[in-house]
C-alpha cells in the first residue's frame, strides 16, 4: 500500500464505506482498511485510503460533498 494515503477515518464501517463509494463515483480509487483489533471489533477504526496523488481531491470532495447527520 505504498503511495496510498488515509484521507478519511470512522469507527463506523457504514460511513467509511460510503465516502469510498462516493469518491470512486468521483473516479478516485478507494480503499478501506480496517485496524479494528479485537475479535469482537470493539476498539479501532476504518480509514479510507486512496494513491497519494488523489489525496487533495478526495479530501476536498469529502469535505464539500459528505455530511452524516445524527
Amino acid at each position: 500500500m505504498e503511495n496510498w494515503i488515509k484521507v478519511y477515518e470512522d469507527q463506523n464501517q457504514i460511513r467509511a464505506e460510503i465516502v469510498k463509494a462516493v469518491l470512486e463515483e468521483n473516479k478516485i480509487p478507494a480503499v478501506v482498511m480496517s485496524s479494528k483489533e479485537t475479535i469482537y471489533n470493539v476498539f479501532g477504526t476504518y480509514e479510507v485510503l486512496v494513491v497519494q496523488g488523489d489525496a487533495l481531491a478526495a479530501m476536498q470532495l469529502i469535505q464539500n460533498e459528505i455530511t452524516f447527520q445524527h
